[in-house]
């Protein structure tokens, strides 16, 4: 059976830019879409529900589509239903949040917690139209950024466009080296920064053959050089690894940055 992109919905007009992205990832993965509102059980919820399920009709009639109330909390109806999701799709901001938010309060509970994939619809329209031909994706050492490149790979290919993958490196703190000696050269002399984003790519790039890839290498803050990249990026994504001993993901200063700031949609991907 394959799993249904899920959309969490709420009235708000971030969640119907998100039913409208949604509808179309939809049809660019080949997936169902379920639209999903978790309301308390004193609220009537059938005419939000019609309201984006004819969103979504509009923006992608030839959708599966199906819809369902829960009445749970938001941020832990969400999580559950991602267990058996292709992913979760949210909108950037909520009716209940206060004025000022850069992040809605659900959006992040969810994208700390959940199992699959967590995609935020942020930015402007231009952003999330698919007017810039580029996927983003951030590249880190070890193996905490692995399923979110495998995950941005099939993202580039879906959409027939370049893949942009960026590492950034620092010299580490305490370590200034011999007088002289260069950052770079400091670092080449454990690994070579460009070595590792290429042995990073090797193996996704292997298997997606017609997909085209820019490698950037960064000296300095990886918050930075995400963000410049995600301004003419269509979508952004990023990896999180899972916290030892505890339930949930550990979302990181680069994550929160780029989930608070980004002006692009965010996906965010669970290492396995």
């Amino acid at each position: 059976m394959t799993l249904p992109l899920m959309v969490g919905i709420d009235g708000s007009e971030a969640s119907l830019e998100a039913v409208d992205w949604a509808a179309a990832e939809s049809l660019r993965h080949g997936v169902p879409l379920h639209l999903v509102h978790a309301a308390v059980p004193e609220h009537a919820a059938s005419g939000l529900v019609a309201v984006a399920s004819a969103r979504a009709r509009r923006s992608a009639p030839a959708a599966r589509l199906s819809d369902e109330v829960v009445h749970e909390e938001a941020a832990a109806a969400l999580v559950a239903k991602g267990r058996n999701a292709f992913a979760l799709v949210l909108g950037s901001r909520g009716l209940g949040d206060l004025a000022g938010l850069l992040l809605g309060s659900v959006s992040l509970a969810v994208a700390a917690h959940a199992d699959c994939p967590v995609i935020v619809v942020r930015g402007g329209a231009e952003h999330r139209q698919g007017r810039f031909g580029s996927v983003v994706v951030g590249v880190e050492e070890g193996e905490g950024s692995d399923t979110a490149l495998l995950f941005a790979f099939r993202e580039a290919q879906v959409r027939r466009c370049r893949l942009v993958a960026v590492h950034a490196w620092s010299v580490p703190v305490g370590n200034p080296g011999p007088p002289g000696l260069s950052g770079y050269a400091l670092q080449a002399g454990r690994r070579p920064p460009a070595q590792v984003l290429a042995d990073k790519l090797a193996g996704p790039a292997e298997r997606y053959r017609d997909v085209a890839v820019s490698s950037e290498v960064v000296e300095g803050s990886a918050r930075r050089a995400l963000l410049h990249e995600a301004s003419r990026a269509d979508v952004i994504v990023v990896g999180a690894r899972r916290r030892h001993g505890h339930v949930g993901l550990q979302l990181g200063l680069v994550n929160h940055t780029v989930l608070h700031h980004a002006p692009c949609p965010v996906v965010v991907v669970p290492a396995l």
